[in-house]
């Protein structure tokens, strides 16, 4: 086994990473022969609910969810194409449709761009689902941003360095392709990320070191790991897209809006302050002024003052030093991992795993960077378990799946590795065991499981439908 190739591999994706019957008659409008080379009418959209599968006649291969606000009728309003990592394209559409109609913005989803994709295949799906949504919808021309998850993120900020028309981008959980190096982008750039996230390390530097560009960019926290922000933290990204509107020039300024962005920014501080987190009031200022400035010099002076208090008070330097203690800690604890890859020592393992685990579920203020490296772990394990799979070493693979399913026990990548490697060895119940628990964690790929050769020639047949059934009616919130 390489395995000096596969820790490469880790550190390179570490610095990443059902139609209804409205659907129905949305689509047999759109395929219908006499629309054939006609635009389509706005008023015909189905509007106020989500379509999880639009087709694109230029490619019928390719689909996309849509998600038109109720309000938005007759309207040229702003639009944003979402990239899941997985391909869901109507999982964000779901999560956000209620800020959709907030903020007047027609949401889409890629069902075709996921990770694995290469850099060609991703233009092509991009260049589909932009001429297949120009054509059908109406929309600002003006105001196309672009978001991801994951392998997402990088996809919508390849997609934005790549075509100049996209005014932003939202990178939820990871940041621009790998060797992007900070500049003055053509597009604003929203970094969100939870606390337990891998990657929030690496966004924090690459937002800091776009503080030395003319890039206009906000970093966003929030209480979680790697997964699709909350709705009150992507609200706040959306906020962020109306004011970096207004003050790029494209709509008019709101000083109302701006207003109550303010004193909703200010309610957020003061709660900080109220329990003496010193180092989050600390990045709510530096948010608000990334926000305000060059919109509203009052406001955004305002907070700069607040940060300078801050900077100069004693405990928020003490609380500051802690932080980046920690950071470094966490730093320093990866590259003691990466040493141990190299040897498979189960029992090491097992203790880190179990160590791990109850540290990231403490009450401290150290349980962000445990939960962190916990997801560092879980990254490295997929990783070595695809790889070995890959190259059909079962017997080297199984001791990687099982520290996966270990650290990380609800990603359904994990428990769908376990599946093919109990088929390799013809357990069928074992094997349908472990597709369902995959789907109870949100697996959904059902395309990739029925052309999966080891579940194909296991004898006898597993029942596929029951997972299938199981992936339709389990909530997917991944």
């Amino acid at each position: 086994m390489k395995t000096s190739l596969i820790i490469v591999q880790i550190l390179v994706l570490y610095s990443s990473f059902r139609l209804d019957r409205g659907v129905k008659t949305y689509n047999e409008y759109y395929h219908a022969p006499a629309f054939a080379g006609k635009r389509p009418d706005p008023e015909a959209l189905a509007v106020g609910k989500i379509i999880d599968s639009v087709f694109c006649p230029a490619d019928p291969t390719q689909s996309y969810a849509l998600y038109v606000p109720a309000s938005g009728r007759g309207k040229k309003l702003p639009i944003i194409y979402f990239f899941d990592p997985h391909g869901d394209g109507a999982l964000p559409l779901k999560k956000y449709k209620s800020l959709a109609e907030t903020y007047g913005f027609i949401l889409t989803g890629s069902n075709n761009s996921k990770n694995g994709n290469d850099w060609l295949t991703t233009e092509h799906i991009w260049h589909i689902l932009y001429e297949d949504s120009k054509n059908r919808l109406m929309f600002n021309s003006e105001r196309m941003y672009a978001c991801g998850f994951s392998g997402g993120a990088k996809v919508a900020g390849y997609i934005a360095l790549k075509f100049p028309g996209l005014k932003g981008v939202i990178a939820n959980g990871a940041g621009l392709p790998d060797g992007t190096l900070p500049g003055d982008f053509n597009f604003s750039f929203t970094a969100i990320a939870g606390q337990g996230d891998m990657n929030m390390t690496d966004l924090i530097i690459f937002s800091e070191d776009l503080d030395n560009t003319r890039t206009r960019h906000h970093f966003i926290l929030f209480d979680g790991k790697h997964e699709w922000a909350p709705e009150n933290s992507m609200d706040l990204a959306f906020s962020g897209l109306q004011l970096d509107a207004m003050q790029q020039g494209i709509i008019a300024k709101d000083e109302a809006y701006i207003n109550h962005y303010f004193k909703k920014s200010k309610k957020n501080l003061d709660s900080f302050y109220r329990v003496d987190l010193l180092v989050k009031a600390g990045q709510q200022c530096k948010l608000s002024i990334s926000i305000l400035e060059g919109l509203s010099e009052k406001e955004a002076g305002w907070f700069m003052e607040k940060l300078r208090s801050l900077q100069g008070n004693p405990d928020f330097i003490k609380q500051q030093a802690f932080y980046e203690d920690l950071l470094s800690r966490e730093q320093h604890t990866k590259e003691e991992y990466i040493k141990h890859f190299q040897q498979e020592d189960t029992a090491y393992w097992n203790k880190t795993i179990s160590d791990l685990k109850k540290k990231a579920g403490s009450k401290t203020e150290q349980a962000g960077m445990y939960s962190r490296l916990l997801a560092f772990l879980s990254l490295a394990f997929y990783s070595f378990s695809n790889h070995l799979i890959n190259t059909n070493e079962n017997s080297e693979a199984w001791h990687y799946v099982s520290l996966y399913k270990m650290a990380d026990p609800a990603n359904s990548e994990a428990w769908y590795f376990s599946a093919i490697l109990h088929a390799r060895e013809n357990l069928g119940r074992e094997t349908e065991n472990d597709l369902l628990k995959a789907a109870d964690c949100g697996f959904r790929d059902e395309n990739r499981m029925i052309q999966q050769t080891e579940f194909r020639n296991l004898s006898p047949k597993i029942n596929l439908s029951r997972v299938e059934n199981r992936m339709r009616n389990t909530p997917n919130d991944k």
